[in-house]
């Protein structure tokens, strides 16, 4: 699982998990169990049907539309996931942290042709070993790629935050907050951070500002965490 950076134009780095490639596999293989029993549902429904021939190909063009433009429908309105990805956790996103649209949606999809179905996946699979960033051909040209929405359980989780040898706090006034304020800054922080909400960041920034009197010229991002730091290594040392 690879990071990269996301700069957003209120000059927040935001640190995103690219999606495993065998979390993107599997989603794959999910995908196409999905697709291929809804095509047997459909092909078993017009041979109960009993129509004409002609009448049968027309009708099984129109019901397996659905399944011909599974990704791109999807994707455009279950905020970046299928079935598949929505079960592995990983999401589609654009490179600079804001939502694809539906024409980066169209595009991944279109390049999908030669991505997946016309070498089966292998151009797919080099791309994103080779490019970084979890890129295949059709997120390069889309500007997106898929990250991993999956929460790992470490001391961060807990309102602790590991600090390093020899830290030196900058901001007393943080004694000001109680445990559970302090819990409540650190999750959404944490929360914000994974999921690129940058706006969340900028509001619990102004928020403790305006709580402690504050003054800085710190990122917001890099605000709030040497709060929370501070908050731990004041409330460790009493």
């Amino acid at each position: 699982m690879e990071q990269f950076q996301i700069e957003t134009a209120q000059n927040i780095s935001i640190s995103q998990n690219t999606a495993h490639l065998g979390d993107r596999m599997l989603a794959y293989i999910i995908d196409s169990f999905v697709v291929t029993i809804y095509m047997i549902l459909v092909i078993w429904l017009l041979l109960a049907m009993d129509i004409d021939f002609s009448d049968m190909w027309a009708l099984y063009l129109l019901l397996s539309l659905p399944a011909f433009l599974y990704y791109v429908l999807l994707e455009t309105f279950m905020d970046g996931k299928t079935i598949g990805k929505s079960l592995m956790h990983i999401r589609v996103v654009k490179l600079d942290g804001s939502k694809p649209s539906f024409a980066s949606y169209f595009v991944r999809w279109i390049l999908r042709i030669i991505d997946v179905t016309l070498t089966s996946g292998g151009v797919a699979v080099l791309t994103i070993l080779i490019r970084g960033k979890g890129q295949r051909v059709g997120d390069i040209a889309a500007g997106t790629t898929v990250i991993s929405e999956k929460q790992r359980v470490s001391l961060k989780d807990t309102l602790l935050r590991e600090l390093p040898d020899g830290y030196v706090p900058r901001y007393p006034q943080v004694t000001v907050f109680k445990d559970n304020e302090m819990q409540t800054i650190k999750e959404l922080f944490d929360a914000a951070k994974r999921n690129g909400d940058h706006q969340i960041i900028l509001t619990l920034s102004d928020r403790i500002k305006d709580v402690t009197q504050i003054s800085t010229e710190l990122k917001p991002v890099d605000f709030v965490d040497i709060v929370i730091k501070d908050y731990n290594f004041y409330t460790q040392e009493l």
